[in-house]
């Protein structure tokens, strides 16, 4: 197999939209003209063959591109159906897998990171991947004492390509700031391209990870791989049979997306005061399930460090906007810098843009849907409707991006799950300043 080149955003963008474009239209002439098909059926087989088009394209780039991917693949259940659906199957496999890097390169990553005798290390190494995503790939093996191991090996260059990328938005920063006046991107950037930093270093993932695994170790709800060895680029880790979550979005019993939809909400508000770390990273791809029900978690590269819990201002900012006081969220997003001093907004526009947030946590039980968060979305990305225009005076201050991101990925992945469960007793045992009183909505 010939080495996949290495590409940044930038460029892959442009692969992926103009061919995938022009893919589609010859397509559908194609349908009408040789095949005698009706203008839907071809335009449907023309997405059908562009979205394999997208997963072969970004899946082989790597990279921002991949990482790209991966995020669309969660935030599709926010999307219309009638634009989503053929390309569902594909951005689902981003969260999960990707064509695989050579062998000669798997074995030169080896070499390079563990030295000319790594093989000593290992009684069995399987040269074939048994995952493959987004900044590396990961392979099963024997470890010299017996154990069965997951070998996780970083592509080459694709620490080049994702800071490309960063540096690409740095250069884009002013202008970016221009069209949206409430946001501070400098220092938002600055922010992004640190913890992007620490999620291309195994070194600092792997302390991450033995963090988490001592601290929910014994769990009856969770279990974290202890990490055996680690070098900048290469990671080694206890192996855990299990299956993917994708399986229980794609044909799941009820039973199972609420309870596993729960889970996964627990883990990620609990792990700053369970291990004092948020994982930040909530896409299909990194929990899975192992056979005794437990939520296998995987991927702690993407992580930031709350040794004294999520901050209490984001309880108690849930807690105002739930008793609709509407005077009370400004004046509290002001103070936690999520509105500059310089921006005015209508407060009603304001709390219908919150809804995503404070929507599941108002009622005992809620039922996450592709339909409700497509609705949500429709709104405020539709130019038509007033409260469009709030997303271009919101900032995101530097502390809470990975809050953010995290809140937003799980949200996606709860309504790709359909779960229905009590977000909010979740968001009352492990939230600070969240007392969890119900709002006056019926």
């Amino acid at each position: 197999m010939a080495e996949i080149p290495q590409y940044s955003l930038s460029r892959s963008a442009r692969m992926v939209s103009i061919p995938a474009a022009h893919a589609g239209r010859r397509a559908v002439g194609a349908g009408k003209v040789a095949f005698g098909k009706d203008s839907d059926e071809a335009k449907l087989e023309a997405q059908l063959k562009t979205a394999a088009q997208l997963f072969r394209v970004m899946g082989t780039l790597k990279g921002g591109a991949m990482k790209l991917g991966q995020i669309m693949s969660v935030f599709e259940s926010s999307l219309p159906e009638e634009l989503v659906g053929p390309y569902r199957e594909s951005l689902s496999k981003l969260q999960d897998s990707a064509p695989p890097m050579s062998k000669q390169s798997v074995l030169k990553q080896m070499k390079k990171n563990l030295g000319d005798n790594w093989r000593d290390r290992f009684l069995v190494f399987n040269e074939e991947p048994a995952a493959a995503a987004s900044i590396g790939q990961v392979h099963k093996a024997i470890w010299k004492d017996g154990r069965e191991v997951a070998v996780k090996i970083q592509y080459p260059g694709a620490a080049g390509a994702l800071i490309a990328d960063l540096n690409s938005i740095s250069r884009l920063a002013r202008f970016i700031g221009l069209t949206i006046p409430g946001l501070d991107v400098k220092a938002l950037v600055i922010e992004l391209k640190a913890r992007v930093v620490e999620e291309l270093d195994y070194i600092h993932e792997s302390r991450a990870q033995k963090q988490f695994a001592n601290a929910y170790e014994g769990s009856k709800d969770f279990f974290v791989p202890h990490v055996l060895s680690a070098t900048p680029e290469v990671m080694i880790t206890e192996w855990v049979d299990s299956r993917p979550l994708l399986e229980v979005i794609n044909s799941g019993t009820k039973e199972e997306r609420d309870k596993y939809g729960l889970l996964l909400l627990r883990f990620l508000l609990s792990g700053p005061k369970v291990a004092g770390l948020l994982h930040c990273d909530p896409h299909p791809g990194n929990f899975r399930i192992m056979p005794d029900g437990r939520m296998l978690v995987l991927d702690f590269g993407a992580t930031a460090e709350f040794p004294d819990g999520l901050p209490a201002s984001m309880g108690q900012l849930l807690n105002i906007a739930m008793q609709g006081d509407q005077a009370g969220v400004v004046a509290g997003l002001r103070e936690a810098g999520f509105i500059k001093p310089n921006i005015e907004l209508d407060a009603s526009s304001l709390m219908n843009y919150l809804a995503p947030f404070t929507e599941p946590t108002s009622v005992e039980v809620f039922q996450h849907s592709r339909a409700w968060l497509q609705d949500l979305f429709a709104k405020t990305a539709d130019p038509r409707n007033p409260d469009w225009s709030i997303a271009f005076k919101i900032n995101l201050p530097p502390e809470y991006l990975m809050i953010h991101r995290t809140w937003m990925g799980s949200l996606g992945v709860l309504c790709q799950l359909e779960s229905e469960f009590s977000a909010q007793s979740e968001f009352r045992s492990w939230v600070p300043g969240f007392t969890g009183a119900l709002s006056q909505v019926n």
